[in-house]
């Protein structure tokens, strides 16, 4: 059991403490030839939940970590104004005043590490967000599929960041990767963080539509020599998306690059997580295959909607031993 591998509770998140990732040129040395063994990935992930473990208040202060992290989201067809606001009010107060002063953080600056929207609904976010410090991140680029003239994908980059969108989540050709076009998927990737400008890039690989661990590997390390700022796993449309298998093999590339370039990248595990146990299993794999300094929003981010809520509900069971009904914990 490893309770001193827990994080202390948050203070007001610093800015980041790294330099922005510029890219490279295309260097297909550094991934084509790359084994990826998918039985020993999967022992791996499995070993680490098995044999690590945080209990009582080193839980809570993990979730509490979780909180900083999470990419609050909403891309429903049905968004309003409405909910986006709500959602961003739950942004600012993540959790209820008496959970916050039974963990003795009263005053503390604790909100999620962003609000992730459509492009239409980034002008509402930003208003509600004004002066919280939580930036607005907003999909982009034909979002879930991709499958628009790259023109239109750049025009609609640069249309969310004039709206005020600080982060933009593009979405990849997947085609590229499964062709191993690796120069178009540089080139596409170059061009929308150029089209993203002072706004952070996170490229949304769709893991579940690469069909190999391999080609998870390349289009990972393709993204970052492309000057992706994040690497994400998923759009959450996809049947399969966010597993910790699939996560350590692009934890690995992240891990690869900044030996061989001396820059981090984030990394956004998203899609299929709505549990505590979730925000742990991945908090857990950051800390042991990258060490503490991912865990903080700049280099980690969780894509949520109703983690949130579990991660309330159970730090309530901390403070107060009870459970609460899921209705005092609305996600927004």
């Amino acid at each position: 059991m490893t309770h001193d591998a827990a994080p202390a509770p948050p203070a007001p998140a610093p800015p980041p403490n790294h330099a922005r990732n510029p890219g490279t040129g295309l260097r297909p040395e550094m991934f084509e030839g790359h084994p990826v063994n998918r039985s020993a990935a999967e022992r791996r992930a499995a070993a680490l939940l098995q044999t690590r473990s945080v209990k009582k208040a080193w839980q809570a202060a993990w979730l509490v970590n979780a909180i900083r992290c999470i990419d609050l989201t909403t891309l429903a067809g049905d968004d309003t104004e409405g909910r986006v606001l709500r959602l961003c009010a739950k942004a600012r107060r993540p959790l209820a005043p008496h959970i916050l002063a039974g963990l003795g953080l009263e005053g503390a600056d604790l909100h999620v590490g962003a609000v992730c929207v459509y492009p239409t609904m980034v002008p509402h976010a930003v208003r509600a967000l004004a002066g919280s410090g939580i930036p607005v991140a907003s999909v982009a680029t034909g979002f879930p599929a991709g499958l628009m003239p790259l023109p239109l994908r750049l025009a609609e980059i640069r249309w969310a960041v004039d709206q005020g969108a600080a982060e933009i989540d593009i979405v990849i050709t997947r085609e590229h990767v499964l062709r191993a076009n690796w120069a178009a998927l540089h080139d596409e990737v170059a061009a929308m963080r150029e089209a993203c400008g002072p706004a952070h890039l996170k490229a949304i690989l769709a893991t579940g539509d690469l069909q190999t661990l391999r080609n998870v590997y390349a289009a990972s390390m393709v993204a970052m020599q492309a000057g992706a700022d994040f690497i994400k796993t998923s759009t959450g449309k996809e049947p399969v998306n966010a597993t910790l298998p699939v996560s350590l093999v692009m934890l690995r590339a992240l891990r690869d690059y900044r030996d061989a370039t001396g820059h981090r990248v984030g990394f956004k595990p998203a899609g299929g997580m709505k549990s505590a146990k979730d925000a742990l299993s991945w908090q857990i794999l950051m800390k042991e295959e990258l060490g503490r300094d991912w865990l903080s929003p700049d280099l980690f981010r969780l894509g949520a909607s109703s983690m949130l809520g579990d991660i309330e509900r159970q730090l309530e069971h901390h403070v107060t031993g009870r459970y609460a009904a899921s209705l005092r914990h609305a996600p927004a």
